[in-house]
């Protein structure tokens, strides 16, 4: 016969069992259980879908469970990225991103605070801009263009892909590291229209990704000065490096994996595992190298410093320069 203290205890065990099912089987690992949500905050066909649908192929693969890549374009990226932090911090809603989400966060306002809202998951590469010039201009590198603008304050036009660009952010922390030089800002819808002019002479300076350079590069209708990080590319160009040219001065465009934050750790440290996969040998590899880019994988922790750090450095060249989109 059940005593009834044994009674009390088997009734204790059967209603609390269900409340400890769920959190034993996320510390187990299930997830994912379900399909999963990719948001990429850009239109289809551009760096970050290419980005984004071989990952998700890949993620499916491994871990068994549709990984749907969707597009939601938008206020410079940030319609989209939006989506994450209207979602639970449970892995199932997905961002694939680049360098236009930290820049966005500096130059204008937000949906959400990208430090504090967002968590790297895992970086999948990083690339250099290439600096340009007409061919008409004096400087042949960039210590040589640092000692032309210095002598000519705002005599130089540069141009970008648009306000609050990569380009553009880029160029306004290299003036501010050479010393506080003075640059006048040309924004274009694109890069297309900003190369045309850079051949035509209408601006002088472009900072730019490899893939918009190249064929200005192999007509040689431009004049390269330089790249701007010590990580150029093992089949770009041969060019100064900032530090070659006696700079304190980097700046690169990344892509990356991220997630609302408070995800738990278990699932981010799951993804980075086969996100890495990824970036060896195959399909994503191989755009990366052809986007100038090299592949980067780090653990979760580390990327998430990156992009941490990459938000506030924007934030403070948007201050400077006074930048802010409206």
């Amino acid at each position: 016969m059940i005593s009834r203290i044994e009674r009390r205890a088997v009734l204790s065990g059967v209603l609390t069992a269900p409340l400890l099912l769920p959190r034993r089987a996320g510390a187990q690992g299930v997830w994912p259980s379900r399909s999963v949500r990719v948001v990429v905050p850009f239109t289809p066909g551009g760096s970050n879908d290419a980005v984004a649908r071989p990952l998700a192929e890949h993620l499916q693969r491994r871990l068994g469970q549709p990984f749907v890549v969707e597009n939601k374009p938008g206020a410079g990226s940030t319609l989209g990225s939006g989506e994450i932090v209207r979602a639970a911090p449970d892995g199932y809603t997905l961002l694939v991103t680049s360098s236009t989400f930290a820049t966005s966060a500096a130059t204008q306002a937000t949906p959400y605070d990208a430090a504090r809202d967002f968590e790297g998951v895992a970086l999948a590469a990083t690339a250099p801009l290439l600096v340009l010039a007409t061919r008409s201009f004096p400087a042949n590198t960039l210590k040589e263009a640092v000692e032309y603008i210095r002598a000519n304050p705002g005599k130089v036009d540069y141009g970008s892909a648009g306000p609050g660009s990569i380009n553009q952010l880029s160029a306004e922390l290299f003036a501010q590291r050479a010393g506080g030089l003075k640059m006048v800002h040309i924004p274009y819808r694109g890069m297309g229209p900003a190369t045309t002019d850079l051949v035509a002479g209408t601006i002088q300076m472009l900072f730019t990704t490899v893939p918009s350079a190249a064929g200005l590069v192999k007509d040689a209708s431009v004049k390269i000065l330089g790249w701007t990080s010590e990580a150029r590319p093992a089949s770009g160009p041969q060019a100064p490096t900032p530090k070659e040219s006696g700079l304190d001065y980097s700046a690169e465009i990344w892509w990356g994996l991220l997630a609302r934050r408070g995800t738990p750790r278990e699932i981010a440290e799951k993804l980075n595992a086969v996100a890495n996969e990824a970036l060896g040998d195959g399909r994503l590899a191989q755009y990366l190298r052809s986007e100038g880019a090299e592949p980067s994988p780090r653990s979760p922790a580390a990327f998430d410093a990156f992009l941490k750090e990459d938000i506030s450095r924007w934030k403070q060249v948007a201050k400077t320069a006074n930048i802010r989109i409206d």
